[in-house]
């Protein structure tokens, strides 16, 4: 079993519970990892037989883009969309970050980590 990992993703989008948050949007910075079992790819080369790093960028692009009050909202969709997409991943944790939140004081950022299995998902 492998992890792969793509870090530092940085989107401006629209979330926020606040009605500012959604007009003005703000900067987050999205981490993933993911469980998957790479002894196919490793011995072929062949980027076919792996999760494509790239994909998992487009997908979590695309989620980021469609508005959500919390972040535990935002954090379950794109871990949906990412097990929906990639059947040789088994497990995803995931990270979401929201800079300088709208909370009354200085504060860098505010984020939510959810790991979830991704095998109930391509089982269903």
């Amino acid at each position: 079993m492998s992890k792969i990992s793509v870090e530092g993703m940085e989107f401006f989008a629209y979330h926020g519970c606040f009605a500012e948050e959604q007009i003005i949007g703000n900067k987050f910075i999205v981490d993933i990892a993911m469980d998957v079992d790479t002894t196919t790819a490793e011995l072929s080369d062949n980027l076919a037989q792996t999760v494509n790093y790239q994909r998992v960028y487009e997908v979590i692009k695309k989620e980021m883009e469609i508005p959500s009050k919390l972040l535990e909202h935002l954090a379950h969709r794109i871990i949906s969309a990412v097990c929906s997409g990639f059947p040789t991943i088994e497990n995803v944790s995931l990270k979401v970050c929201k800079l300088n939140p709208p909370i009354g004081g200085k504060v860098d950022c505010v984020s939510i980590t959810m790991s979830h299995p991704c095998i109930s998902t391509h089982e269903s």
